[in-house]
């Protein structure tokens, strides 16, 4: 989609604009599937539609229409992406079909209601944890009632070696994990760096047991798992100088065998970018890694592992120090450091039909972030401490619709869909220094902190990356977030935009990854 302009040779002032407008499907998924509740209690049942235009969401009620029945007791919630029944009754057992239709096509999708008395489960779920990765091991926390599952400790045993988790090493008085990265992988295991150890460990998320140790090239720092392909991406450092960069790729991921590294041609490496997935995107192709102080970027083919292509930066004077992705217009957005490394270059925007470099993207400077849909873009400006917010239309116009001030060097930021409008979302902010963290909802403008966080952990106790406090949502559906202090962990309530709790003495729990359904 976008601005397609032909004109004659030789007479540029000569021209006719063709706006192209891609319309897709409309593609939802449902949650939960199926659920059982006691008479009295609330239940809800979600349905989340992607598509271009926005589609319209209908329910119905084993083949039934079900809105002649809503009533205080039955309601529908952010344009009808949430069906929610204040009191259970058990007449209200059925099948309910949630129906997203646009100007281009329907999808439809079952979420089942059974009331029943005990209808309590037998048998703890191990699915829709929080896995905190902290000093003193791992925990395994879930979130609604910020019960701690299970505490895995440093001197726990690895089922296949029975080394033990992390090693006391030499000359150290206490023993205690050191980890840098970790991805879920389909929400069966999560794959998890040992830095120190150069050690990738995998966890079986039904057992949750760490089940394999696979060795690495010296310190492993940067995981991505590439769906498509079912391979997870390892990039290390080589030192601690990070004078000998790799690239390794673990194939095969989601697989129960016995796994091992396979390392890439390329050397040199500063970062690598692989889009994401989505609910309309389904397969990626290729990605991109950056070399240490080149203005170029390298697309890759992901299925060969080979270099297909060099894209120039040098006229821009753009080093790439980070990506993002829409497939709303199809750019690519890129991170620009200038000639040193202290000074900033804005944005570049890259079109990903003809791989041609566009332009600057205004004079916004810093990371980009990109929303699951691909129609925000969010820029943390450090040197003018601003959240800059653009959306993209669909007809692929870049807008830009907000420039908020956040008072505080941005850490990371993470997109929480909206729990009041549908196809809308918040972003929460965190500080690299303050105990502050920023809420922003996108549509509006409006704009909370939620103060006395505690203080993130200081930068120099976090080499690994410049996200010194992460925050990490509970998926598409969820409505917890959680984000690390020094010394322990807070989780939101991202419907109440309130503190939930806090959970105390978790040091350094800087790599945290959400499992849903298992």
């Amino acid at each position: 989609m976008g601005n397609y302009t032909c004109h004659a040779y030789g007479y540029e002032d000569l021209y006719q604009t063709h706006v192209l407008q891609v319309n897709v499907p409309p593609v939802i998924l449902v949650y939960p599937e199926t659920q059982a509740q006691e008479p009295g209690v609330s239940a809800s049942l979600k349905c989340h539609a992607d598509g271009i235009p926005n589609p319209k969401i209908v329910w119905l009620k084993n083949g039934m229409d079900i809105l002649p029945k809503l009533s205080k007791q039955l309601s529908l919630i952010a344009n009808g992406s949430e069906l929610h029944i204040s009191s259970v009754r058990y007449e209200d057992t059925g099948a309910y079909t949630c129906i997203a239709k646009n100007d281009v096509g329907v999808d439809e999708d079952i979420s089942s209601l059974f009331v029943e008395d005990s209808a309590r489960k037998t048998r703890l779920s191990v699915g829709n944890m929080f896995y905190i990765f902290s000093d003193d091991g791992i925990t395994i926390l879930q979130p609604n009632e910020c019960e701690i599952r299970r505490n895995i400790k440093p001197t726990e045993r690895i089922v296949a070696s029975y080394e033990e988790m992390c090693p006391k090493g030499e000359g150290d008085s206490i023993q205690q994990c050191v980890w840098a990265s970790a991805v879920s992988v389909r929400d069966k295991y999560i794959y998890v760096t040992q830095p120190i150890q150069n050690k990738v460990l995998i966890i079986d998320t039904q057992s949750q047991k760490v089940v394999q140790v696979v060795e690495t090239d010296p310190v492993p720092v940067k995981l991505h798992y590439d769906k498509s392909h079912d391979q997870v991406w390892l990039f290390s450092w080589g030192n601690a100088n990070k004078s000998h960069p790799t690239l390794q790729v673990i194939s095969q991921a989601s697989g129960g065998e016995e796994h091992r590294t396979i390392r890439t041609q390329f050397e040199r490496v500063d970062n690598f970018f692989i889009p994401p997935t989505n609910l309309i995107i389904t397969h990626i192709r290729f990605g991109f890694i950056f070399l240490k102080l080149e203005p170029a970027v390298h697309k890759i083919d992901l299925e060969t592992l080979r270099r297909i292509k060099t894209i120039s930066l040098k006229n821009y004077s753009c080093i790439p120090v980070s990506m993002a992705y829409t497939h709303v217009g199809g750019y690519y957005f890129i991170q620009c450091q200038g000639k040193n490394s202290t000074s900033l270059s804005p944005q570049l925007i890259i079109d990903s039909v003809t791989d041609s470099v566009i332009g600057h993207n205004m004079d916004i400077t810093g990371k980009p972030y990109i929303s699951a849909d691909g129609r925000y873009v969010v820029t943390p400006d450090d040197s003018s401490r601003m959240i800059r917010v653009q959306t993209i239309t669909f007809q692929g116009e870049l807008q830009l619709t907000l420039e908020l001030e956040t008072g505080f060097h941005v850490s990371d930021i993470v997109f929480q869909p909206s729990f009041t409008e549908a196809n809308q979302y918040y972003i929460y902010a965190t500080s690299r220094s303050q105990t502050d963290l920023l809420f922003i909802e996108l549509s509006t403008g409006r704009r909370e902190v939620l103060k006395n966080l505690k203080s993130p952990i200081p930068p120099q106790s976090w080499p690994w990356s410049s996200n010194n406090r992460v925050v990490v949502n509970s998926g598409l559906f969820g409505q917890y977030l959680v984000t690390p202090s020094t010394d322990s962990l807070f989780v939101l309530n991202g419907k109440q935009n309130t503190p939930h709790c806090e959970v105390s003495d978790i040091k350094r729990g800087n790599t945290v990854v959400w499992v849903g359904e298992v």
